[in-house]
């Protein structure tokens, strides 16, 4: 999204990167990654204190964020310290001060747009020149904790930061290694003594009060944040953090209060508006929650965010879900959201050429809409299935180039639909053999049956965390969906560009561990240590999202971690495959051919198999070939596997339609080999042989 003003910045064009990264920060206000590349873009163009205001504004949309504290810190080293910087670089070691200087700045913005080798370089150079300036040891440490070794970082900021305590950018980075490291007591020292130094700076201050926060003290949080309030200055995005803190404090009354009030002068706000839909469901605030937002309407009518948080609350199928919708299109009647819901609406009530006609209104008004193009499509099929063909062939033709491989995706599924099964498969075949390259390798596993660790006594205080996996196909993403929405402590960052550097984040371990040369208790400790810098909160338990799974991690979590649970999402192997070739997958495994991830899957379903049979770890294998597409069911199933109370998420949470539970009979001709490999597996997992 941002490729062009990253490469703008790399190549040195100051005004230009300015002007394209003011443009988007204007177009994305509540995207942190727009104000990050600003900020770059303003050091670049020397202009520090701008710098500085733009990355505090990132942080106030993502201050759980890390990298842009540390950010943050280098930045201070351009504003109006900087003529000290001068003084002490011209008094180390007789060089020349601008010199030393101007690598840092370069590395800084290197590191601000991603570029680790670059910074790394210029950062080596910067050190070889003024081996004991403070600011070259605060980039030396903030390039390891961005590089996944926060204990490196620590080892080069703590003894720069005692030489020099005053030195707020040392101790800026000191803070987030320590954070990252598990030393949440001594992070919060250090950012305490910034504070003092910087008691107007709202982002650090909403930094302190969340790592508070994450020590199980959300009350002292809110105490923390009060200043910014009163002083009448506080962005929306931090009012939103300071809401959070009081609902995870238990004073959901006033977090409420404080959202609404929020939302009376920003009514789009949608990230406002799904954290006030939790304080509700937890408060148990259905009328209150009606009251508040039918007043918010009457200020906002024409707000679309407002009435789908409304008609949440209603559901679309009931009558007085009805009634919001015609208050709706009453209201806003132009507006492509209230013709989506007047289009559902109809479909309920078996109203197809309605709800056709709104759907080509909105397409209309908004061309590309998915869900409109998606219900012509649905028309087109019932009366001319050749005809929805052409319709996608169109659709491709338009699309602009980025979107092109999702519109091949879709026509797949759509000659699927028309019951042209092989042209599906081909087309869907084709678009992962031309990005396997792109892909990640696929896992290597061993074996999946041998000789384990006593499973060791899980300690009284050990908090029971839970690990989520499920193979590509599986649909784990809409398990992960649900938790998500009902606000369960889910770590998804393995699926981020910054995944944790701990014992999940490499399959090569798979082999060190089964041939003894990992020291596994250190690889349980390591990803314990990482927990409060994910976000983990307090103590609480989390669940650990995977991506993949070998019984090899046995020889770590048997004797490690005995407290824990995995659940494991199962669906029928031959349904798994399609659904992998039909929509991909979370973990971006390459897929080269049908057989080739049939192999795959066959190889580590073995693992399942055996984990389940013998009862290897505590946990669950969740079966949810029937429960896909009903959010009830698969609340239940979860609060079973989880033995834990999972809240039914609200309607449309598990996402688009997908392929059914047995669709991978009606593929049997063009995928026999694939599902040939796949058969024994899927009947000793207890699927049936056809």
């Amino acid at each position: 999204m941002y490729d062009a003003i990253i490469e703008l910045l790399r190549s040195g064009a100051a005004e230009a990167a300015l002007q394209a990264a003011r443009e988007a920060a204007e177009a994305n206000p509540d995207d942190p990654q727009a104000h990050r590349l600003l900020s770059a873009a303003l050091r670049l163009a020397r202009r520090p204190a701008e710098a500085l205001e733009s990355i505090d504004r990132a942080i106030a949309l993502e201050p759980e964020d890390s990298g842009l504290h540390l950010e943050r810190g280098l930045v201070l080293l351009g504003t109006g310290d900087a003529a000290k910087a001068g003084e002490a670089l011209s008094t180390s070691v007789g060089l020349d001060p601008n010199k030393v200087a101007a690598y840092v700045v370069q590395a800084q913005l290197a590191l601000a747009r991603g570029d680790l080798d670059g910074a790394r370089s210029l950062a080596n150079t910067a050190s070889r020149a003024s081996p004991d300036h403070p600011h070259v040891a605060a980039l030396l440490g903030s390039i390891a904790l961005r590089s996944g070794d926060p204990t490196r970082a620590l080892k080069i900021l703590g003894p720069a930061s005692a030489s020099h305590p005053d030195d707020r950018v040392l101790r800026h980075a000191l803070g987030f290694a320590y954070m990252a490291n598990g030393n949440l007591a001594f992070a919060e020292q250090a950012f305490r003594g910034l504070l003092e130094s910087q008691p107007d700076a709202p982002a650090l201050r909403a930094a302190l009060a969340d790592l508070v926060s994450r020590q199980g003290r959300p009350g002292e949080a809110v105490e923390l944040m009060q200043p910014v309030l009163d002083s009448g200055r506080a962005s929306p995005s931090l009012r939103r953090v300071v809401a959070r803190h009081q609902a995870a404090a238990g004073q959901h009354r006033e977090a409420a209060a404080s959202l609404v009030e929020l939302l009376r002068e920003t009514p789009g706000d949608t990230r406002a508006l799904e954290l006030l839909g939790r304080v509700w469901t937890r408060a148990g605030g259905r009328d209150e929650a009606v009251a508040r937002l039918e007043e918010l309407l009457q200020l906002h009518p024409g707000e679309d965010e407002l009435w789908k948080a409304r008609l949440s609350i209603d559901g679309l199928g009931s009558a007085a879900g009805a009634e919001v919708v015609a208050r709706w299109r009453e209201a806003a009647p132009d507006s492509p959201q209230s013709m989506e819901a007047a289009m559902h609406l109809h479909d309920l009530r078996n109203e197809g050429e309605e709800a056709e006609a709104l759907a080509r209104r909105i397409v209309a008004a908004r061309p590309g809409h998915v869900r409109a193009e998606m219900r012509i499509i649905q028309a087109l099929l019932a009366r001319n299935p050749d005809e929805a063909i052409d319709h996608v062939r169109g659709m491709h033709e338009r699309a602009p180039e980025q979107s092109r491989r999702d519109m091949r995706q879709l026509m797949g599924s759509v000659m699927d639909a028309a019951g042209r099964q092989a042209d599906a498969l081909a087309t869907w075949a084709g678009l992962h053999a031309e990005v396997a390259g792109e892909r990640q390798p696929r896992p290597v596993h061993g074996e999946a049956a041998q000789w384990w660790p006593e499973l060791a006594a899980p300690a009284g205080d050990e908090p029971r965390h839970v690990f989520l996996w499920g193979l590509p196909g599986s649909q784990v993403d809409r398990v992960a969906s649900v938790l998500r929405v009902v606000g369960a402590p889910l770590l998804a960052d393995r699926f981020s560009n910054r995944p944790p550097p701990d014992l999940f984040l490499d399959p090569a371990v798979i082999a060190e561990l089964n041939a003894g040369r990992a020291d596994a208790a250190a690889l349980v400790e390591g990803w314990r240590r990482l927990l409060p810098h994910r976000g983990q909160r307090g103590s609480a338990a989390v669940i650990d999202w995977l991506p993949w799974w070998d019984n090899a991690l046995l020889h770590a979590l048997r004797p490690g971690l005995p407290g824990a649970r995995l659940v494991v999402v199962l669906r029928d192997p031959r349904d798994m495959l399609l659904d992998w070739l039909a929509f991909g997958a979370p973990a971006p495994f390459a897929l080269e051919t049908p057989e080739a991830g049939a192999q795959w899957l066959a190889s580590a379903l073995e693992h399942v198999a055996v984990l389940e049979a013998d009862r290897l770890f505590p946990g669950t294998v969740l079966r949810i070939d029937g429960s896909t597409y009903d959010e009830a069911a698969l609340a239940t199933a979860l609060s079973e596997a989880l033995d834990a109370q999972v809240p039914r998420p609200p309607a449309g949470s598990l996402g688009g339609p997908r392929l059914p539970q047995g669709r991978w009979r009606e593929f049997s001709a063009p995928l026999a080999d694939a599902f040939a490999t796949l058969q024994p597996v899927a009947v000793r997992l207890g699927y049936p042989e056809a």
